[in-house]
């Protein structure tokens, strides 16, 4: 079973940068692509980032594309999330996710575990 621990979140102003980070555990890491996905109150959890097994292949939703970069160390069991002009709509629980495939996937159904997620507040 994969255990996935987010860490990274914080409370910042806009214009600047976080980067959060997702330690997996339980299988073999670079089997799976990973992605990063978020809620906002009231809002549903929508698709971020996500990057395949072996780390060459990402993609982003349009809203983070050029601000936000999505890397992997397999050798760390470890992805990351770096975001840069952070905006107040950015405000959300970030989650990190295992798919169930190699290749990348932006839906929420593709991915079979879960952190438990880390907040990211942006003021203005």
């Amino acid at each position: 079973q994969v255990q996935l621990v987010e860490s990274g979140g914080g409370l910042v102003q806009a214009g600047d940068s976080l980067r959060l980070s997702c330690a997996a555990s339980g299988r073999t890491f670079s089997n799976y692509a990973m992605g990063w996905f978020r809620q906002a109150p009231g809002r549903e959890r929508e698709f971020v980032a996500a990057i395949n097994g072996s780390g060459r292949n990402t993609r982003y939703s349009d809203s983070v594309k050029g601000r936000f970069t999505i890397s992997r160390d397999n050798a760390k069991n470890t992805v990351y999330l770096q975001m840069n002009s952070l905006r107040p709509d950015d405000t959300a629980v970030y989650y990190c996710a295992s798919a169930t495939v190699a290749f990348t996937v932006v839906q929420t159904t593709s991915y079979r575990a879960w952190g438990q997620g880390t907040q990211v507040t942006v003021s203005s």
